[in-house]
């Protein structure tokens, strides 16, 4: 990404080749937290499981003497990444026994950028069931022991991960639009498709748009070639990322409503306060991407490796989760705080703690004013894929 920062606000001056580095949902416990703010992508996700299933039955048994090997690419810090794992642990499980053998002890690894809170993650984890638990069965069924060896691996899955063929289930959910970095293009004044005025590619020029949409195709062929060559033989992989119904890139859909809009004008509002320079607003631009099927649907067959088992649009509704719908003010605080969780961690670098907290009670005063309009409007759609080596 480019520069986050200048020297004249002490703040971080965070390179492209650093973003990796520092970005991550905001770890911790607190309100603002993805810990806190992430019930919504457990809905969603939940609500995809029979999509899930019909992935793990494809997968190929081996011998139960072989450890089972799941990774789950872009964990981050909340619990739904627990809850996942177990659905494939027991789910791998039935049908090991539905044949007649004993299930294989599992191994699961969480995996995100090294800045991922994975001390938040690991104290989640209940504790590895020990031989007192009893059957498989009883594990499974019971919420204060898991059935699996967990281990956390740091580093960008648009790189290599994993040894060749050690992995027998991929999964990664609402991580494949986060782009490896801005492209430089959009960042630099001599080029069309500089983004001036805006922090995010909703509403922005075509070669804009364009650049983003290159970006996440290169972005995903990465991904891809790592992951050919460290899924087993009749594994199998499931991915789930924010996506848009339009075929026009520069309407990013529920993205597009979450980070274009009082997003974009709480940013505004600091430049006509005269907080920050204009100059320092588009130095800061989004690093996410929300794909077509078609975007998507190209980089795999370019790639060749694989075989798409299942690719649809999928809606997964609202990223609000909210207990008085009534309520503007829960509403408002509930869109500031799904914003600042996933992107607070970039804006702190860029404008320091202090002025992103100003930010962030503008994003809030601005999505209380407009409450009825957002429960109706926010809606994400999500491309979800099955895919199996060829």
């Amino acid at each position: 990404m480019a520069p986050l920062g200048d020297n004249n606000n002490n703040n971080v001056v965070v390179s492209n080749l650093k973003l990796e580095r520092m970005l991550s949902m905001k770890g911790g416990k607190g309100e603002a937290s993805y810990a806190n703010n992430s019930q919504a992508q457990g809905q969603h996700a939940r609500s995809m499981l029979h999509l899930l299933k019909d992935t793990l039955d494809g997968v190929q048994l081996n011998s139960p003497e072989i450890p089972f090997v799941i990774a789950d690419l872009g964990c981050s810090c909340g619990s739904n990444t627990i809850f996942i794992i177990d659905v494939i642990v027991e789910h791998m499980s039935k049908r090991y026994e539905a044949i007649g053998q004993e299930p294989p002890e599992f191994s699961a690894f969480f995996s995100d950028l090294p800045s991922n809170d994975f001390n938040t993650l690991f104290q989640l984890l209940p504790p590895l069931a020990n031989n007192g638990c009893g059957s498989m069965e009883e594990c499974l069924a019971s919420n204060s022991h898991r059935s699996y060896f967990a281990a956390g691996v740091p580093g960008s899955f648009y790189r290599r991960l994993f040894p060749a063929r050690s992995i027998d289930v991929f999964y990664s959910a609402f991580s494949l639009h986060w782009l490896s970095q801005v492209p430089e293009i959009v960042l630099d004044k001599r080029s069309a498709a500089y983004n001036k005025g805006k922090i995010y590619i909703h509403g922005a020029n075509e070669s804009t748009a364009n650049a983003y949409r290159k970006q996440f195709q290169t972005d995903l062929a990465y991904f891809l070639g790592g992951r050919s060559k460290e899924m087993k033989r009749g594994g199998s992989m499931f991915l789930a990322c924010l996506g848009r119904t339009s075929v026009d890139p520069t309407d990013q859909g529920g993205a597009g409503l979450l980070f274009g809009t009082h997003f974009q004008d709480a940013w505004d509002d600091l430049v006509q306060e005269g907080l920050i320079t204009s100059e320092k607003r588009d130095k800061f631009n989004i690093p996410v991407y929300a794909p077509s099927i078609q975007d998507f649907k190209e980089v795999v067959e370019a790639n060749g490796s694989f075989k798409i088992n299942n690719l649809q649009v999928f809606r997964g509704g609202s990223p609000l989760v909210v207990s008085h719908p009534d309520d503007a003010a829960e509403i408002g605080r509930a869109l500031a705080n799904s914003c600042r969780s996933v992107s607070g961690v970039l804006v702190d670098a860029h404008i320091g703690e202090q002025l992103s907290d100003e930010l962030f009670t503008r994003v809030e005063e601005r999505a209380t004013c407009h409450a009825k309009e957002l429960l109706q409007n926010l809606q994400f759609f999500h491309i979800v894929a099955s895919l199996s080596l060829v």
